[in-house]
């Protein structure tokens, strides 16, 4: 239904960066890859220099865009446009699906209200109680993304 191909991908690796190493995110979250929260049954250690490869990393994000695709399945039952899908699902790997369903966001898109995305993605630019940069572009670029301007 929704697809995910490299238009999806490569929105959301420039906001994800790549690390093949282990690292803390501005949030306290031990990641690697393209922002690949890593669980606890998964074997890099922190503060390891245990590395993956490029191609390991973008079998990860593939992973993790897929179970992202499916939880925008669970919870969002408006029809999306193929732009709208990506910002969706950038915002969705960022904060993840539990505060997806939880989100007004989420309810906005659901009752139509297309033209308050935006608006209710700007929300969205603190992470451990700071606003961030980054999180403010990224959060202005799904935006843009939604309306379909880029």
């Amino acid at each position: 239904m929704y697809e995910i191909d490299e238009k999806a991908t490569s929105f959301i690796k420039q906001f994800e960066g790549l690390s093949l190493t282990p690292y803390t995110c501005p949030a306290g979250i031990r990641t690697i890859g393209y922002g690949h929260v890593i669980t606890q049954e998964e074997q890099y250690k922190p503060d390891s220099f245990q590395k993956i490869t490029n191609d390991e990393a973008d079998r990860i994000l593939e992973n993790d865009l897929n179970k992202i695709r499916d939880s925008i399945f669970r919870n969002i039952y408006a029809p999306l446009t193929h732009p709208q899908f990506i910002a969706i699902l950038s915002f969705t790997f960022n904060v993840g699906g539990g505060a997806l369903q939880r989100s007004s966001l989420r309810q906005k898109i659901n009752r139509l209200e297309h033209e308050t995305v935006p608006f209710e993605l700007n929300k969205w630019v603190f992470a451990s109680g700071r606003k961030l940069p980054g999180l403010i572009k990224r959060r202005y670029f799904e935006g843009l993304m939604y309306k379909g301007i880029i």
